[in-house]
């Protein structure tokens, strides 16, 4: 460990350069053709294959995964496309070990599972590659959408619509179109600039206006958008981040962790990203797994993710906890938050154990103390604001079907919406299926 691992207090530049490129460096490489090919070979092209079933946009993985055996893997491409336009994101950043992979029929084999998702970028990253759009526009029909939220729910939902020859415009809050596939994914997950590549790529059918810098409830009101538009796709997403509700959590340096996250993404040197000596993560998830990875990528000498509940019950899978371990994150399971202790910035972090008896989790008087310079909150996101006069249903917007919302003409999707999982996958779906519902909707007498 050098030195400048050792500084103490919330630091940028605690590496070498050689470091930062080396910690960073894409988790997955993808696969060199002559790789592919066996790969491919390993599939048993099942009749009833599970794995579609289990892709939540039902892509046809034995015919995608032939069709790269047979030496065409643009033909996978179009196989993957129609059903998952941002297949090429999904094959990064996919929980393949609990979706598809899971059920393919090899898993329990001495090989393990066919590699689809590896497959899958194979296949989308050579066809994208050549920058030829496998889509061409239908006629046009004369109706314009607005959908508001460019990330993946979004984005698919344009796409769909824009082939079936609606003028679509695609409204984001950010200044980038993406979405969490931008904002919100480790750093070392999608490399370089893949995000706005793809979005270049998805918009390159044509008929998709980007305006960016409008906000629902700010710049945009959904009043307006349903008297100037035909129709109206919500995927805003969940801008709101929970609160500990717990002494000290409004001092220096507790941070939410999407917000750390979302840093990474947009430095142009990681270098100059600050990190904690000794990093604490709040929460079991996703997001708690990929800033509390990439605190230690970035030189923290210790990072401690803590869930309040079992390992079982993580929203992180357990190949992701076992990612975490392995770049030295320890992981603390059933306790829960009291108090962060510090004289103006975090000095140390309160838990108490908990117990859990039918489904009822209980605080013990058993506490113990981390140390901490640097705190993470990563324990979910909520809606921001209520869209105007839309139906909740806990704290999503309730949607029955494809999408359809309580107010006609409106419809939402992703993660904003009941049913949205967190899920890229999920979200593609979603968009998917309301552009569907709302092409049908606009084009039948």
């Amino acid at each position: 460990m050098t030195n400048r691992q050792l500084t103490p207090g919330v630091v940028s530049g605690r590496l070498s350069p050689r470091d930062y490129r080396d910690n960073f460096a894409e988790k997955a490489p993808p696969f060199e053709p002559a790789q592919a090919l066996v790969a491919a070979a390993q599939c048993l092209l099942c009749d009833d294959a599970p794995c579609i079933p289990a892709c939540p946009t039902g892509v046809d993985i034995p015919l995608f995964i032939q069709q790269i055996a047979q030496g065409h893997p643009d033909a996978a491409a179009k196989t993957i496309f129609d059903q998952n336009i941002l297949g090429g994101m999904c094959a990064r950043v996919c929980p393949t070990e609990i979706l598809c992979e899971h059920h393919c029929i090899l898993v329990d084999g001495k090989d393990g599972p066919v590699e689809i998702g590896r497959l899958q970028r194979f296949a989308t990253d050579s066809a994208m590659t050549e920058g030829a759009h496998p889509y061409t526009r239908a006629a046009p029909t004369g109706r314009r959408i607005a959908v508001v939220g460019a990330g993946p729910a979004g984005l698919s939902c344009a796409h769909r619509l824009a082939m079936k020859g609606h003028d679509v415009v695609l409204f984001d809050a950010r200044s980038k179109a993406g979405g969490l596939n931008e904002y919100g994914v480790a750093t070392y997950k999608t490399v370089g600039d893949f995000a706005q590549r793809e979005v270049a790529w998805l918009t390159g059918i044509g008929g998709i206006t980007v305006r960016t810098g409008q906000m629902l409830g700010r710049q945009l009101t959904l009043e307006a958008l349903r008297r100037d538009y035909d129709a109206v796709f919500l995927a805003i997403g969940l801008a709101g981040v929970n609160a500990l509700r717990t002494e000290g959590e409004t001092i220096s340096h507790v941070h939410d962790a999407v917000d750390f996250i979302s840093a990474l993404r947009q430095a142009e040197d990681l270098a100059s990203v600050p990190v904690g000596r000794d990093v604490v993560v709040i929460g079991g998830g996703m997001t708690a797994v990929d800033a509390a990875v990439q605190a230690k990528l970035l030189g923290a000498e210790t990072v401690t993710m803590v869930y309040r509940r079992a390992s079982g019950q993580m929203g992180a899978s357990e190949a992701e906890q076992h990612h975490a371990a392995s770049k030295g994150v320890r992981i603390i399971t059933g306790a829960a938050p009291l108090r962060i202790i510090g004289d103006g910035a975090v000095e140390a972090v309160e838990f108490a154990h908990t117990v859990e008896e039918n489904g009822t989790l209980t605080v013990t008087e058993q506490t113990f103390h981390l140390k901490a310079d640097q705190v993470f909150k990563a324990i979910g996101q909520v809606l921001q604001g209520t869209p105007e006069g839309l139906q909740l249903s806990g704290r999503k917007i309730a949607v029955t079907g494809p999408g359809r919302t309580s107010m006609a003409g409106v419809w939402a999707g992703g993660d904003c919406a009941v049913g949205g999982d967190d899920l890229t996958v999920t979200a593609v779906a979603q968009g998917r299926d309301a552009a569907e519902d709302i092409h049908t909707l606009l084009t039948t007498d």
